[in-house]
């Protein structure tokens, strides 16, 4: 891929959280810069504590803010694995979860710095080209151009 980043194979680590150590919640809001390799700091809190531990990305379509990128860690991109085979075989639904999922989603590693580097095609699609709003939902977060998270506030402020 030569798209700036450099795709790693996944490395087969525990997909459950340590039983040892504190869980990790995504709480906040963090804008940070995106650069040129579009790379984007992750919070020093939100990252692994453990090297070669890889976050799963997706696009993620809002039906009026536009799309972002849903971040999984681990143990729930394997909670959400789990759901999905505990569907019935013969429900259409499963196998065109497992298609979009498998097919629309990359594993990315943090670098050394604290940042991941998002796809091409993902960053395109969400908006993101110099900023980025990281925006946590406890178990997970997203990460989302700063014009499109202004609508989603705005639309939550509504409710």
């Amino acid at each position: 891929m030569g798209d700036g980043c450099r795709v790693k194979p996944t490395v087969n680590k525990s997909m459950e959280p340590n039983a040892t150590s504190a869980p990790t919640y995504y709480n906040s809001c963090y804008q940070h810069g995106v650069d040129e390799k579009r790379r984007v700091a992750i919070p020093a809190k939100w990252r692994p504590t453990e090297e070669g531990i890889e976050f799963t990305l997706m696009l993620w379509p809002q039906a009026q803010e536009g799309t972002c990128i849903r971040v999984l860690p681990p143990h729930e991109m394997a909670k959400l694995v789990r759901n999905i085979e505990a569907m019935a075989s013969t429900d259409p639904s499963k196998v065109a979860l497992k298609r979009s999922i498998g097919a629309g989603s990359i594993q990315a590693a943090v670098d050394r710095s604290g940042r991941i580097c998002l796809p091409e095609e993902m960053a395109k699609a969400a908006g993101l080209t110099d900023a980025a709003v990281l925006l946590g939902l406890l178990d997970r977060f997203e990460i989302w151009s700063p014009e499109r998270y202004e609508k989603v506030k705005a639309s939550a402020a509504v409710m």
